[in-house]
């Protein structure tokens, strides 16, 4: 069973501090999807890691950066291969990237190491290379089992991909497999997203991430669509898809265990876990964003750039040139990391971190949310408290959202939130 990463003392930890993950960056894609606004290079449908030199020199500055940042001590529980799409990349270059790492930081035995793959970018020899490398975790870019839908989406691969490439990993038979579906794609029908989940859950994986579609600019989707008209699905129809999705994969057994994740029992991502947890990580790569030191710094989203940058990290002794986050802002991100985890926030940490008085004003503003039913404050037995409007927050328990309304409306909720703790921070009424 995994083992998940979490903060279950009553006290905060300080150890935390030390980064154990790392986040690297694989750039390369076929091509670029219409949602996309990812730093990513386009290659074409014949480019592959091992025969193109574009790729082989990125790996070789991108190595140079992971021997250029500075080592704490500490080895690497999880690593997470992101992109782009990491499965352009032969099995030995994944090797290559993880033996740097491990050279550097250490990795532990039992880590998890997970690598994004899409359908109709690799066979089952490439796989057995990934699992021989010390991959333990398959991320399969699915997005929808409609032809059509995928059409709409400039993916590359078809249904019949998908399938055979969900084969291929069942014969490697990895430890961890997850895929991701994206709702609220133009066209998408409750009925065809319904079609989806039941698929993806008759496939069995032991982890589903299920995205709402955001209309970024500068996409093809942004250049074609207006966020909340036609053919979008409304905002209702939507908000049914979430609704239906997590009635549709509690039931079938997953753990809701954050707003766009679901997991069978055991299998949480430990990665992302970091992220929602706060916790610092580095990251490598193009475009890649890493936090460390209280800072949090992005790397150039152009290869050009970013290789400059490389030579300028090595030359300066691995020294980031990015300004410390303050207090106040660390609170704002704890919040909305945190309250995107089910389990929510532990309010003694909250109350040791930040202050009895910022508690008492967190608790304020979320008073109405609470009322409406979208927050919830639980006992550390997990049974719910109920409280009324002149009640003081407890200081044992988790304040957290509920499932699905608040999860649903977690943009709402924070949004009141970090605007009143803004105007306490500025010393308004």
């Amino acid at each position: 069973m995994t083992t998940i990463l979490t903060i279950e003392s009553n006290h905060y930890n300080k150890d935390l501090d030390i980064p154990t993950s790392a986040y690297v960056h694989i750039p390369f894609c076929r091509r670029r999807c219409f949602y996309c606004d990812f730093p990513i290079s386009v290659v074409g449908d014949r480019t592959r890691g091992e025969n193109s030199g574009t790729i082989v020199e990125y790996i070789d500055i991108l190595c140079q950066e992971i021997a250029a940042t500075p080592a704490p001590g500490k080895p690497l529980k999880t690593v997470f291969f992101g992109g782009g799409t990491p499965s352009l990349l032969s099995a030995q270059q994944i090797a290559r990237i993880l033996e740097n790492l491990a050279n550097k930081y250490g990795i532990t035995s039992d880590a998890e190491i997970s690598l994004e793959i899409d359908p109709a970018t690799f066979d089952l020899p490439q796989l057995q290379g990934y699992k021989n490398a010390g991959i333990t975790r398959f991320s399969l870019g699915v997005q929808a089992f409609q032809d059509e839908l995928l059409q709409v989406c400039g993916r590359s691969h078809t249904t019949a991909d998908i399938l055979a490439a969900i084969d291929l990993i069942r014969q490697v038979d990895i430890p961890e497999f997850s895929i991701d579906l994206i709702s609220g794609l133009p066209k998408q029908t409750i009925e065809q997203w319904e079609e989806s989940l039941r698929k993806a859950v008759e496939l069995n994986p032991t982890h589903i991430s299920v995205y709402d579609l955001i209309i970024e600019d500068g996409t093809a989707f942004g250049r074609y669509y207006q966020p909340g008209s036609q053919p979008l699905p409304t905002d209702e129809t939507t908000a049914q898809m979430y609704r239906l999705t997590q009635q549709i994969l509690t039931l079938s057994g997953y753990e809701h265990y954050e707003i766009s994740n679901y997991a069978q029992p055991g299998h949480q991502c430990r990665h992302n876990r970091v992220y929602w947890e706060n916790r610092p990580y580095y990251a490598f790569g193009m475009g890649a964003a890493s936090y460390l030191n209280r800072q949090r710094f992005t790397r150039p989203k152009k290869r050009k750039e970013y290789y400059a940058w490389v030579q300028h990290l090595i030359a300066s002794d691995g020294i980031l040139d990015a300004p410390q986050i303050d207090e106040h802002d660390i609170l704002l991100e704890t919040l909305m990391l945190g309250l995107r985890l089910a389990e929510g926030l532990k309010i003694a940490v909250l109350a040791e971190k930040f202050g009895r008085k910022t508690l008492e004003k967190i608790w304020h503003c979320l008073q109405p949310y609470y009322q409406t039913g979208w927050v919830e404050i639980s006992a550390n037995n997990s049974a719910n408290i109920a409280l009324s409007p002149t009640d003081k927050l407890p200081v044992t328990g988790r304040l957290k959202l509920t499932d699905p309304e608040g999860f649903l409306f977690s943009n709402t909720v924070l949004a009141a939130l970090f605007s009143q703790l803004e105007k306490a921070e500025a010393g308004e009424s």
